[in-house]
């Protein structure tokens, strides 16, 4: 049975009623208060096993209240609640000492699954407060308080004291650099540089010398030794952007140094020791690039330590406001006209499929302060703007009436759907066929959602989803690690 007492700092009362309930059922003794200074006077006074505060009360920053408590007794573990659901509010928190961020609402099951955690952990291990910090930064557009966007908050907070190797896997113009640099700017190695590489954009040819540097005469052309990326970022981060583009013989390479900390440059022989932070990123499957002999497995093992999924804009289109309110921040603040968009412009950007992600919106957004003299962006002028980015009409097609948001239409059945896409597969890849694996690529697209959506309407109980998916449980588990589906506890609503 559950024991200890547990300290709740919380302006709503109902939250406080609700908190109190649930974990006094479990077996805590709990106390519950409005204010941050009654908190701080349970808490200096020796009172309470675990804290769990609200951000915005009354009289006190609850984030505020952080440090004075981890000073005063370090091993009390503290869980920040929050409906201030922004990359900064977990980030701060985690940076201040708190023990676990969650983002409101939050499941009540993984409330108390946390605050058993948290009073199982040996004494002198809890989080310390990293660093202070100033403001916060509104430069880094990582934006949004959807479900998918709290989750990776609060994962990158948890990543910002480690050295962890992480895999960023999403579309083209999610956002997969700023997550790199956010890791590295609130991380532990922010004092250091950041080095980018785009595989795609090297001759493959020169990738190696590019990543690892080369001697004079190692090649026809090298005139003079050349230092590489690794030891441009040493002491620092180094960003592999596209990495499934990355020939077989760097992989080689970059092998050694995930496993060995030390590399060779072109044409050299003395080893050469590196202290830098990998974080790689791919819009491929490299599963699929594994089997086809174009990525080795090892390496891939060796960058995947933490991956992280961005979703691509179509799945979050809830953050569609926040993100052009800050475009148009951001716009005016270099000099073009303060605008506004209506909400019956806002509700059609949301329908819009957005094959290019948050890098297409913020291009959209930027071209809507350029060019249009009006001060509010009507519906009208959104309309005629995705209808200029949308390709040209097959001329063979049936009409399927406006081109920009034909493709949120619901279709007559699932059958159609999926015909109409795997249509469009073969149509982008004519007149060369892709390599063979159709079949399996296809089959992948399809499950990855189905078996995601059944784990959102479960709250992550794999039990259930396996249940609702006529699965047995074992076999749902390896399809979730062979597709990377991340499985999200939480409230299903």
């Amino acid at each position: 049975m559950p024991s200890g007492t547990i300290l709740i700092a919380d302006d709503d009362g109902a939250i406080r009623t609700v908190l109190t309930q649930a974990l006094g059922r479990v077996g805590y003794d709990v106390r519950s208060t409005g204010m941050a200074s009654t908190l701080w006077r349970w808490v200096s006074g020796g009172e309470g096993d675990l804290v769990i505060t609200d951000v915005v009360m009354p009289d006190e920053n609850g984030l505020d209240l952080i440090p004075r408590i981890k000073k005063l007794r370090p091993d009390l573990p503290v869980i920040v609640m929050s409906a201030q659901n922004t990359f900064m509010t977990a980030i701060k928190a985690t940076e201040r000492g708190a023990y676990e961020y969650l983002p409101k609402p939050f499941d009540l099951n993984e409330l108390t699954e946390v605050v058993e955690r948290a009073l199982a952990q040996p004494k002198g291990q809890g989080a310390g407060a990293t660093q202070t910090d100033g403001e916060e930064d509104t430069r880094l557009p990582l934006i949004g308080r959807s479900p998918a966007m709290q989750e990776i908050y609060r994962v990158l907070a948890r990543l910002m004291g480690t050295d962890l190797t992480v895999m960023i896997t999403g579309e083209s113009g999610t956002g997969k650099e700023l997550v790199a640099r956010a890791l590295h700017e609130y991380g532990k190695r922010s004092k250091g540089p950041f080095v980018a590489v785009n595989m795609a954009a090297i001759p493959r040819e020169l990738i190696e010398s590019d990543l690892f540097g080369h001697e004079k005469g190692a090649f026809t052309g090298a005139n003079q030794k050349s230092a590489g990326k690794f030891e441009q970022a040493e002491g620092g981060t180094l960003f592999l952007d596209e990495i499934g583009d990355m020939p077989l013989e760097a992989q080689t390479r970059l092998l050694r140094v995930l496993q060995e900390g030390e590399y060779t440059t072109v044409g050299g022989r003395t080893p050469i020791k590196t202290d830098v932070r990998i974080v790689a990123a791919t819009n491929r499957d490299l599963r699929q690039q594994i089997r086809q002999g174009l990525f080795r497995e090892d390496l891939f093992y060796r960058l995947n330590v933490v991956p992280l999924r961005l979703p691509p804009l179509r799945e979050r289109s809830e953050d569609i406001g926040d993100l052009v309110r800050h475009f148009l921040s951001v716009a005016e603040q270099e000099g073009l006209p303060a605008k506004r968009l209506d909400n019956a412009a806002l509700d059609l950007l949301r329908q819009y499929h957005w094959p290019g992600n948050v890098r297409e919106l913020e291009n959209l957004v930027r071209r809507l302060s350029a060019i249009y003299t009006e001060d509010v962006i009507t519906e009208t002028i959104i309309r005629h703007e995705l209808r200029e980015v949308e390709p040209p009409a097959d001329p063979t097609a049936p009409d399927m009436g406006d081109g920009a948001f034909a493709r949120n239409q619901d279709p007559q059945s699932l059958s159609e759907a999926v015909e109409q896409h795997i249509g469009t597969y073969f149509a982008a890849h004519h007149p060369e066929l892709p390599p063979a694996g159709v079949y399996e690529r296809i089959m992948r697209e399809i499950e990855r959602p189905l078996i995601s959506a059944c784990l959102g309407a479960t709250g992550g109980n794999q039990i259930k989803a396996a249940a609702l998916l006529g699965l047995n449980r074992n076999t749902l588990r390896k399809k979730i690690r062979e597709l990377d589906v991340q499985v999200i506890r939480g409230s299903r609503s």
